[in-house]
């Protein structure tokens, strides 16, 4: 059966982000960890959104259980979501596999940068898609379906018959939604007519007829 309800997450705006909006067409070079981006003033303004969303959801339809990726703006989304809801904690699992598509070597470079360094993997990118295209180091957005995969799997049995948010990044709510509708590998390129996932967007899954019925995708109306 699984769980009854997803709603997945993305974030709120993160330093990355706005440095990467600033930045433009010139090349940039974010030296702060993946893992220990935080939020900026808006980004935290959207999660308190989103903790104002959930608690004027009904009671049938509110969240029981959390999944969280383990980077900090991921974590921090969640926090102050929950502490604007006003909600008793949920339970809290923080999971790996909802990590955002690791770059490897090109970590912290805009597209500028990677033209300016490593004009052969930009030509690669090109040349593959950005769906099959994996950095050195890094992962493909196929790679992060096989993780979601295993994931979605685990929730399946711990997750039983409840209504469950996932707070990820978003490559994973892409990813998600391949994953969710069955789609066979050969269509992973569509998903990408989705992008961008916007920051503290919330996308829904209901259980119906035996399988996942999309509610809505990459809603920003709480916003």
């Amino acid at each position: 059966m699984g769980p009854t309800l997803i709603m997945a997450v993305r974030h709120g705006e993160s330093e990355a982000n706005l440095a990467h909006r600033e930045a433009g067409q010139a090349p940039l070079v974010y030296g702060r960890g993946d893992d220990q981006v935080t939020l900026t003033e808006l980004g935290r303004a959207q999660a308190a959104a989103l903790g104002r969303l959930l608690a004027a959801l009904p009671p049938d339809e509110r969240p029981e259980l959390v999944w969280c990726s383990p980077y900090l703006r991921a974590l921090d989304t969640w926090k102050l979501a929950q502490r604007e809801w006003g909600t008793d904690p949920l339970p809290v699992t923080v999971d790996e596999r909802l990590r955002d598509q690791e770059q490897g070597r090109l970590a912290g470079l805009n597209q500028a940068a990677v033209e300016q360094r490593f004009p052969e993997e930009a030509a690669r990118r090109r040349a593959e898609g950005v769906y099959a295209y994996r950095p050195p180091g890094g992962e493909s957005l196929a790679d992060v379906v096989v993780r979601l995969r295993g994931f979605l799997a685990d929730l399946g049995e711990r997750a039983r018959g409840r209504r469950v948010l996932i707070v990820a990044h978003d490559s994973v709510v892409l990813a998600l939604r391949h994953v969710v509708a069955g789609a066979p590998d050969a269509e992973l390129a569509a998903v990408l007519d989705f992008a961008p996932v916007l920051n503290a967007s919330v996308s829904v899954w209901r259980t119906g007829g035996g399988r996942f019925e999309l509610v809505r995708f990459n809603d920003v109306a709480h916003l």
